[in-house]
């Protein structure tokens, strides 16, 4: 019998890259997402889709009665600056709408869950990357903040009720769909200026580091978790994964990098630093792949010369 998956935020950047991988592999895929970030034509035309918002009765139900096997949660509010301004609007969507689902999930007896952490977001500043699953914990923002005590909620249901669990803490995933405009990662803002011809800006000296990670990684180590023969949860952090590439590199470097690989020449510009970013962040993969079996095999420079054609295709 085909196992059942529904994959809420499907139609996103990294959600729609999971459908992919688990269609691939023979699962049979469904797609929820409420369009407010996503775009309809992201979803796989294999799947099946779903309009509606994950604190919806309609998922509620859908996971209720729809007789899947797994729930996968990419669905989420992900703008920092958004939970900085709304923190309840943030948690209205991040943790009232994971026990949304949840409860859905619970009634229809899924087996196990797959959610889309940020290991970017969850650690603390104090200790030097990269990071373990065991680091400190300390989110800066609400955003962090909500996605924390989301890692906490499954644990507690794991406990409850004999789900099974999986956090995935992502580093910064780059790669083929993300929306350069709104909320959007360095590496797309920067490929969408590139291909303009356009000044890149870099906020403050260009030195703080990020690990970034492309999204066909990442949505391999969602297969890795789907399949993991791992134990209950005793703690968030025995259930959580680190997703990056265990490398720093800086802003500067980034854009060096871009335009190594795009063959252009444009103007970098520097603005001032924003409050409260991390200088560093990395995340240690070990874990990952002692336990999964995953590690990243794309390096950056593929994943940026992939991601630049992907955004001049899109453009045309």
């Amino acid at each position: 019998m085909t196992e059942r998956i529904l994959v809420t935020g499907g139609a996103g950047f990294i959600g729609s890259h999971v459908a992919d991988a688990y269609l691939a592999e023979g699962y049979e895929v469904t797609v929820l997402d409420n369009l407010s970030t996503g775009r309809r034509e992201n979803v796989p035309a294999a799947a099946t889709f779903v309009h509606a918002d994950i604190g919806s009765s309609e998922a509620h139900e859908l996971l209720a009665t729809g007789s899947f096997t797994l729930l996968n949660h990419h669905a989420a509010q992900m703008d920092v600056r958004v939970s900085v301004a709304d923190p309840v609007f943030d948690a209205e969507t991040n943790v009232v709408g994971l026990l949304n689902l949840l409860e859905g999930a619970r009634e229809g007896r899924v087996r196990r869950v797959v959610f889309a952490s940020s290991g970017g977001v969850v650690y603390g500043g104090s200790d030097t990357p990269p990071h373990s699953e065991v680091a400190s914990k300390l989110p800066v923002s609400p955003y962090g903040v909500s996605k924390l005590a989301a890692e906490y909620y499954l644990t507690a249901y794991a406990q409850l009720y004999a789900l099974d669990v999986v956090s995935l803490r992502y580093a910064n995933v780059y790669g083929p769909r993300q929306n350069p405009r709104g909320e959007a990662g360095v590496v797309a803002i920067f490929s969408d200026r590139v291909r303009d011809r356009q000044p890149l800006t870099i906020f403050g000296d260009g030195n703080q580091t990020r690990d970034y990670v492309f999204v066909s990684d990442a949505a391999r180590a969602n297969l890795a978790a789907t399949t993991w023969a791992g134990s209950p949860a005793a703690s968030v952090d025995d259930v959580a994964f680190n997703v990056g590439t265990a490398v720093e590199t800086s802003v500067r470097e980034l854009a060096d990098a871009l335009l190594r690989v795009a063959g252009v020449d444009v103007p970098v510009h520097y603005g001032p630093a924003r409050a409260g970013e991390l200088q560093r962040s990395a995340v240690d993969i070990t874990k990952a792949g002692r336990e999964l079996g995953w590690t990243p095999e794309v390096v950056l420079a593929d994943g940026l010369e992939r991601t630049l054609e992907w955004i001049r295709e899109d453009a045309a």
